[in-house]
């Protein structure tokens, strides 16, 4: 057109990032959404079912339907999409470690509904790498876990050509601290480590493959800092078209083509005046809607509220209206890419690539990425440290946070119910519908399915098939993670907390000096066992909190995630803690606070302060102090410092108290001082 338009495009698909309490609720929220003009489905599943356990479980208590929606066997899944008709929804799924089987109870309920499977469209995450480096939803070692993502695609590429397998997912390395370059790279080098594990089965043809290489698909992550993102996604572009072309021989230009859907960032979303964080919101949204070479095929937003806890329907629909308007009221879609040949977007496009191929260069001499996990999760700790350490110092300015923070009464969340609760009843209503489950099925069909399951696991048969018929049969989710468990084994990924990073000394010297003094109290220095209870993977609190600890001098225990209380009781025990931290995100706070207060007691160490820290409503926090914990920190508590500082001043206070008594320093049977 003589003005500069073109024909108006189409919208990207909009999503909303949704699952919490039961199937049926779910799915009353899925179909109330999607009558709102949302166009695609995205589906959040709770803890249990991401690691593989029935809702039954006690590693699952507390958990269930907290932070999705609990799928234990085909029956949940029928609830979960009742009405929505499968060859006609695109439904992305995140789920990893159990991909395989969530995607087999969909492929049943796709069967049983007569839908032909090549007609199904939609993505499972299906990225194991990036949870051993920041989400923790992952079960199986690094072996197996590629294995299983290689079934997946080579079983989607025979019967459903149009589902993306797998979707190398760079969006939670951002949420972890990764520079735009380390984004870039650590997740190329995972799509490369899946490609050639696919490539070497020599389960897909050579005429084959490069469809594999076009069914792969990515979920980025878009900040603030717009221009610096758009630039970001026109690297990524250009970075696989390399890799591509160059690794893997494919000649078709649309096969080549970088695909991926986004939720912006969840991470630079604020407790404090959390009305800002809509600005956020759209700022981030453009990055990856502006530039049309580089615009993303699938766009789903956190809500305004989410620093705060679960968005109630008003919020998630909030966040659609604001996709709907950019889509449909502006006039983006109308032109070609407004950033072709500027030289600034051009001029950090090059950096980016430069340093990314220089970071791919260094994990392919490594061997690649799963070699190089250990490596990768520390250069995250580092980048995420000096993140929180500008935070800190000013350096990058939070508005609200550390900068302008005066600040009105928000009418957005006077009511007292500024958020979504999901009721204890909740839990007790699944898993008395699990049992049931259990009464009326044919056990001896699901001892069979489970016996195949096994035999096709052990000997290195595609897992799709005998899943979607143990899924047939009956089988949970719990069952089915237990048969793969006994053949694969499970694992703990690096904490990567010993990470070299830049320490500022000088603002460290305070703390130190009464992290120091406080030692000399007790007789030993001071010990800080951190803990991860229940399911929840998102470490990067607890890691920040660990690492900060260990520089100002404490002797800091932390053995990463999902650990029950239990364990972290016998840490502080075996370890002789003075204080014991609890980071907790998944809304299950209350009862695992109150677990591990209540083992403490029992265990002869109930004088030992219990901190808390993670998302966490201020109604719930004289909840967790009646339940026995000392002090409670949410995201709005950024100083790391000042939390140091507290949590040195309670164990003084401890000490202080008992001198006072008459009673000896607990737990400081040794009597040498170790120096700081």
């Amino acid at each position: 057109m003589a003005d500069g338009k073109t024909e108006r495009d189409k919208p990207w698909m909009f999503r909303t990032y949704a699952g919490h309490s039961t199937a049926k609720a779910s799915n009353e929220l899925y179909r109330k959404n999607l009558s709102k003009g949302q166009t695609g489905l995205s589906i959040a599943f709770d803890l249990p079912t991401q690691t593989g356990y029935d809702s039954d479980e006690a590693l699952a208590r507390g958990e269930v339907g907290k932070v999705g929606v609990p799928v234990s066997h085909l029956g949940d899944m029928r609830h979960l999409l009742e009405g929505i008709p499968l060859d006609a929804m695109n439904t992305s799924m995140t789920i990893n470690a159990t991909a395989a089987w969530l995607l087999a109870l969909y492929v049943s309920l796709a069967d049983e509904q007569n839908v032909d499977r090549a007609k199904l469209t939609g993505t499972v995450q299906n990225d194991i790498l990036k949870e051993y480096l920041s989400r923790g939803t992952y079960v199986f070692p690094p072996a197996p876990s590629l294995r299983l993502i290689k079934d997946v695609i080579v079983f989607t590429n025979r019967e459903m050509p149009k589902w993306n397998p797998t979707n190398v997912c760079s969006y939670h390395l951002q949420e972890a601290g990764a520079t735009p370059a380390q984004e870039l790279a650590f997740a190329l080098a995972t799509a490369v480590a899946v490609l050639d594990e696919v490539k070497n089965s020599g389960e897909v043809s050579d005429e084959d493959f490069p469809s594999v290489v076009g069914a792969i698909s990515f979920f980025v992550n878009a900040g603030v800092r717009f221009i610096t993102e758009v630039s970001k996604m026109r690297a990524f572009v250009d970075l696989w078209d390399e890799i591509a072309r160059d690794r893997y021989g494919v000649e078709n230009p649309k096969l080549r083509r970088f695909r991926y859907g986004v939720q912006v960032n969840s991470l630079g979303l604020t407790e404090q005046q959390p009305e800002n964080n809509v600005y956020r919101i759209l700022l981030s949204m453009l990055a990856v809607t502006l530039s049309k070479n580089a615009r993303a095929r699938a766009v789903q937003l956190p809500a305004w509220n989410e620093a705060l806890g679960l968005p109630r329907p008003w919020d998630q629909q909030w966040s659609l209206r604001l996709q709907q308007i950019v889509a449909y009221e502006t006039d983006l879609l109308e032109y070609g890419d407004i950033f072709d040949g500027s030289e600034v977007i051009d001029k950090k496009v090059g950096e980016l690539k430069e340093q990314a191929r220089a970071e791919l260069a260094k994990l392919d001499a490594m061997g690649g990425a799963v070699a190089s996990i250990d490596y990768m999760k520390e250069a995250l700790i580092a980048s995420n440290a000096a993140r929180i350490a500008d935070i800190e110092r000013g350096d990058q300015v939070l508005v609200g946070v550390n900068r302008y923070t005066e600040t009105e009464a928000s009418p957005l969340d006077s009511s007292g119910e500024g958020i979504l609760t999901v009721s204890e009843a909740f839990e007790i209503e699944q898993i008395a519908a699990l049992q049931a489950w259990r009464q009326q099925r044919d056990d001896a069909a699901v001892r069979q399915a489970l016996v195949d399951l096994k035999e096709a696991a052990s000997e290195g048969h595609n897992i799709m098939p005998p899943s979607i018929a143990a899924a047939k049969a009956g089988v949970t989710t719990g069952e089915w993670g237990a048969v793969l468990r006994e053949v694969f084994g499970e694992y703990r990924a690096p904490t990567g907390i010993g990470a070299k990073h830049s320490v500022d000394t000088e603002r460290l010297k305070q703390v130190r000096e009464l992290v120091e003094q406080v030692s000399g109290k007790l007789g030993r220095t001071l010990t800080f066992v951190v803990g991860k209870p229940g399911l929840d993977g998102h470490s990067n609190g607890a890691e920040q909190i660990a690492v900060r600890a260990d520089d100002v001098g404490m002797n800091v225990i932390y053995d990463g995630i999902r650990l029950t209380p239990a364990e972290i009781v016998e840490q502080a025990k075996e370890a002789k803690a003075h204080v014991v931290g609890l980071s907790i995100l998944s809304g299950s706070h209350v009862s695992l606070v109150r677990d591990v207060a209540q083992k403490l007691r029992e265990a002869g160490m109930g004088d030992v302060p219990v901190v808390v820290g993670g998302i966490i409503p201020p109604e719930d926090v004289n909840i967790l102090k009646q339940c026995g914990a000392s002090a409670v920190y949410t995201p709005k508590d950024f100083q790391l410092n000042d939390i140091m500082t507290g949590i040195v001043n309670l164990v003084d206070q401890k000490v202080e108290v008992l001198a006072e008594a008459g009673v000896p320093v607990p737990l400081s049977e040794a009597k040498e001082k170790v120096p700081l």
